[in-house]
């Protein structure tokens, strides 16, 4: 039984291999396509103008061309284009592809071979171009093993067929059985051999598959990576939820020291801890947690569309005031949870603050991030030091003076003070101080002030917001807001003549950013017993 099922899998839809193999079908499919084009041409432009000078050392060309051949170019020539044009409109899974392609593939054979059969066939032994179309094609098209073989015959079936249609038309054929057969079997040879590099690539994509099961996780496109880390588009394999999955792979800490490598991974364990502690709905949600299997770790989070508020300000520019107000406090929603829990951020920038959409609310903020979080428990020791020697804790051009100088007994108001930065950029596009190097900006985030906001920024800044974010930016952490909470409360009391309503954020969405998220599939088949298996073996180890 596990037999037949194994070799049921094999002859399956090539739609249970990863979409990255697949979207390398497609366009492997839209350059084979114009190669088809291009060749179809050079053969037009040689037989059409070229042939005439040659024809009279070449015997009965003007018989083989231009009947049949020129009408044969114009049609290869027009289907290569028209098939890279559907392959960069259509998704790599559809089966309308498949099938142009395939029938392409057999219109270029059936082709090849009537132009091949009005030569004299004077050496029946002879190399056909269909067979090294026939062997190319399953290396073009990632395809189930019974596909290629049933495409592959009809293929192979011209050749056979164009030797009919030459017999009908008064050709000279070998004289032998024996010379026939040279010329038709080895098509079919093809044939065969075309099943096994499709066999081999189904197999290759089912064991990159699995390798990429990660938890209850299959792990989909690469959708970003910094430092050590990399985040990848993902789907449970149960609930067909999507999610974006963070890990750290062995490879990308290879040649640093041992220290730094446990740093990295501490980090890492760190940011899932601290995520997992917090219930905000402005910081990004944890769904999993745990080790892969080769020493490092993973964890699963939401997966959120839209884009972070550094990309925001860079594509479109500095925002208004009142906007700005509105990402602030959801930020200090989420922080102040983790102050409540006596976690300390230490990285907000605005690359760590991501605008998104959240059901059917648009300009909702999520706090990313928390890799360099700290336990602030009053007079404690026992936080881990997740610094390398030398090295700095934080982003420079958002970092607290208190941090700049090395102060080791940092509280939250470090993440009012990067709050404040961060302010300054989405209400400029600039940052506070300039500098051309890092001991230059710490230098001045320790010992210079800023110019007021509305100083630089391209919309009016009322008055209140220049307080508002000189006082986040005060050198002495006493002088700024005491809490989250209490930032809360000044941003709160600020008034604008245009508020940032809803509307006006969902009218800036749907301009600048409309949904891409397909809906969310709803897989309605029963999940087999390997995969129930192996879904409860992977929940009791973890």
């Amino acid at each position: 039984m596990t037999s037949t099922t194994g070799q049921r899998s094999l002859l399956a839809s090539s739609t249970s291999l990863p979409d990255d193999l697949m979207e390398d079908s497609r366009k492997r499919i839209g350059v084979a396509a114009l190669v088809i084009a291009a060749i179809w041409l050079l053969i037009l432009l040689l037989m059409g103008i070229a042939g005439r000078y040659f024809s009279a050392s070449v015997p009965n060309i003007d018989a083989a061309w231009p009947r049949p051949g020129r009408p044969f170019a114009l049609f290869g020539i027009l289907g290569g284009v028209g098939l890279a044009l559907l392959a960069r409109r259509l998704g790599p899974r559809s089966h309308w592809l498949r099938d142009a392609t395939a029938l392409l593939m057999i219109a270029t054979c059936l082709m090849l071979a009537i132009l091949e059969s009005r030569f004299p066939i004077t050496q029946p032994g002879r190399l056909s171009w269909v067979n090294v179309i026939i062997l190319l094609y399953p290396l073009i098209v990632t395809d189930s093993p019974r596909r290629t073989l049933v495409v592959s015959i009809a293929a192979a079936l011209t050749v056979p067929t164009s030797l009919l249609l030459a017999r009908l038309r008064g050709a000279a054929l070998p004289e032998t059985a024996f010379a026939l057969i040279v010329l038709v079997v080895p098509p079919f040879l093809c044939a065969a051999i075309a099943v096994v590099p499709a066999r081999l690539i189904g197999r290759l994509g089912q064991a990159v598959k699995r390798a990429r099961e990660i938890g209850a996780y299959r792990l989909g496109a690469l959708l970003g990576e910094g430092g050590m880390g990399q985040v990848f588009r993902a789907t449970h394999q149960l609930l067909a939820r999507p999610a974006a999955v963070k890990l750290i792979r062995p490879d990308s800490i290879k040649g640093v020291s041992a220290e730094t490598a446990r740093i990295a991974m501490e980090r890492f364990r760190r940011e899932a801890a601290a995520a997992a502690a917090l219930s905000s709905p402005h910081t990004i949600a944890l769904y999993d947690f745990g080790p892969t299997g080769d020493g490092s770790f993973f964890y699963a989070m939401e997966l959120l569309e839209g884009m972070s508020l550094e990309d925001m300000v860079k594509k479109h520019g500095a925002l208004p005031p009142e906007r700005v107000v509105s990402f602030l406090r959801q930020a200090c929603l989420s922080l102040a949870e983790a102050h409540q829990r006596n976690l300390v951020h230490r990285d907000i920038k605005p690359s760590n603050l991501y605008a998104c959409r959240a059901g059917v609310e648009v300009d909702f903020l999520k706090v990313l991030d928390f890799g360099l979080v700290k336990e602030n428990v009053p007079g404690g020791s026992t936080d881990v030091k997740l610094t390398a020697a030398d090295t700095l804790t934080g982003t420079p051009a958002f970092m607290a003076p208190e941090l700049a100088l090395g102060d080791p007994d940092v509280d939250h108001r470090v993440d009012i003070y990067a709050l404040g930065c961060t302010a300054y950029w989405l209400l400029t596009g600039d940052l506070p101080f300039y500098a051309t190097n890092t001991v230059q900006m710490l230098f001045k985030q320790a010992n210079e002030a800023p110019p007021k906001p509305s100083a630089k920024a391209r919309f009016p800044v009322p008055a209140a917001v220049d307080e508002m974010v000189l006082a986040c930016l005060a050198k002495a952490p006493n002088d700024r807001p005491r809490d989250a909470m209490a930032l809360v409360a000044q941003l709160d009391a600020i008034p604008f003549e245009t508020p940032w309503t809803a509307e006006r954020a969902t009218e800036w969405w749907n301009v600048h950013i409309p949904s891409t998220l397909p809906p969310t599939p709803v897989d309605t088949r029963a999940p087999d017993r390997g995969e129930w298996i192996r879904f409860l073996k992977d929940s009791a180890a973890r």
